[in-house]
């Protein structure tokens, strides 16, 4: 079966973002060592590792208008694309990500339907 492409979009709850301490120096090189570990494991699966995504506009046929918008309960932070031989395997690989273990963080895995 050949390789299908998914869309892992990250999210995070808006309530839950900016709350805590910051990570102390060596915590963040605890959290890179550990991402990186996971990255490495799934070099093969990862085709666009994304990036975190900064504030945009909405687009419709009238115009564009700022977003995301503030009475929104969650915001995307980023995305990724995987190849897996199934939704299972990427859901496995999403749920693996070091990001998803944050309190309000979830990656909704979409297929990537090709024509």
């Amino acid at each position: 079966m050949p390789k299908q492409k998914y869309l892992c979009i990250q999210r995070s709850q808006m309530g839950k973002l900016g709350k805590g301490e910051k990570p102390s120096p060596a915590q963040m090189e605890e959290m890179y060592t550990i991402f990186n570990a996971w990255k490495e494991k799934y070099q093969k699966n990862i085709v666009d590792m994304g990036g975190r995504l900064m504030a945009g506009k909405t687009v419709t046929s009238e115009g564009a208008k700022d977003g995301p918008f503030v009475e929104a309960k969650e915001m995307i932070g980023g995305y990724m694309i995987v190849s897996a031989e199934s939704l299972e395997e990427a859901i496995e690989i999403a749920r693996q990500c070091p990001g998803v273990v944050m309190p309000g963080s979830s990656v909704e895995v979409r297929e990537i339907h090709a024509p």
